[in-house]
């Protein structure tokens, strides 16, 4: 069984069975919607999604976009 990794994702501790943030993203079902990640206060352009790792203790924030007026 691979390692866990411990995060905090939108404030709460999590443990993920995977480093990429690619899996993760996939595991929240954001497919087709609009969204940001922030990692440790930065913006992570959506070309490199696929390919970011994920360290220990990383601070993950993800925001969907709503529309409304």
């Amino acid at each position: 069984m691979p390692p866990k990794l411990s995060i905090t994702l939108n404030g709460e501790p999590t443990t993920l069975p995977s480093d990429k943030l690619e899996d993760l993203l996939d595991s929240l079902n954001l497919q087709n919607k609009r969204y940001a990640v922030e990692i440790n206060r930065e913006i992570i352009p959506r070309s490199k999604h696929s390919t970011y790792q994920l360290s220990e203790n990383d601070r993950i924030e993800i925001v969907e976009a709503v529309g409304g007026g």
